[in-house]
């Protein structure tokens, strides 16, 4: 399991001066996230891979858990990069995004596997699958709302399955950096907050404290992890058990 350190207190973090609602924030970040996706959709695999050897590996790891033509989620889907690994090994698979310009691209080069236009807070499946994937997404995803998504994933798990997902890392010096910026700017942001000043994009770097915390909320226990290292920022992967 991930060491439990020192939490932060959402309560005593926030960053603002009462004249802008950080629910509203957050929706406008979610929509910047949303536009962007859909921007880039069309050059966005373009000399980029995202399936580094750690994310191969745990991926597979995720498929060899589930029955011959098992079904997995993958959400977000993005331009569907894992479908060929999960097709190949002869699971099924359903992609979800909240980007319409993903999806079309996804379709593209997948056509015969089935989308859902949804975003991870609207998730709806219940019961439908044999494993679920959340990879390279979860950095979107406000604190407030980690538990309605993880819920949202684990309620479309069927009994005993396993959720795959990652949590971007990056330098405590650049999370106190953007914090100290954005109370500068009056901005309704709690510690572990990122806006790309580019797009008005969102991120959220919560700690690993935090993380337990939720994964120990939504009864799912870790079984395998690993941290991975790229040019300026990371990965924690983790592969998830559903308990009870």
């Amino acid at each position: 399991m991930m060491p439990h350190g020192p939490g932060i207190d959402l309560d005593a973090t926030h960053a603002h001066d009462g004249s802008m609602d950080r629910t509203d924030w957050l929706s406008e970040r979610r929509a910047a996230v949303e536009a962007d996706y859909t921007r880039d959709a069309g050059t966005y695999d373009d000399g980029y891979d995202p399936v580094t050897p750690v994310h191969r590996r745990f991926v597979e790891r995720l498929i060899a858990t589930i029955p011959e033509e098992g079904s997995i989620l993958d959400a977000p889907c993005g331009t569907g990069p894992y479908f060929g690994l999960i097709l190949s090994a002869g699971r099924r698979v359903v992609g979800a995004d909240q980007s319409a310009g993903m999806l079309e691209r996804a379709k593209e080069k997948h056509p015969d596997v089935p989308l859902e236009h949804v975003g991870l807070q609207e998730l709806s499946f219940d019961d439908r699958f044999d494993a679920a994937m959340c990879v390279d997404a979860m950095e979107h995803v406000p604190p407030e709302e980690w538990p309605l998504v993880l819920g949202n994933l684990r309620r479309a798990i069927r009994r005993d399955g396993h959720l795959y997902l990652t949590v971007e890392q990056v330098d405590r010096s650049r999370l106190e950096r953007a914090f100290d910026e954005a109370s500068a700017a009056g901005l309704p942001v709690v510690f572990g907050d990122s806006v790309d000043p580019a797009t008005g994009g969102y991120h959220h770097y919560p700690t690993e404290e935090q993380v337990g915390r939720w994964l120990d909320g939504a009864q799912l226990v870790v079984i395998d992890e690993a941290d991975e290292d790229l040019d300026d920022y990371g990965y924690h992967h983790l592969l998830c058990r559903l308990e009870g």
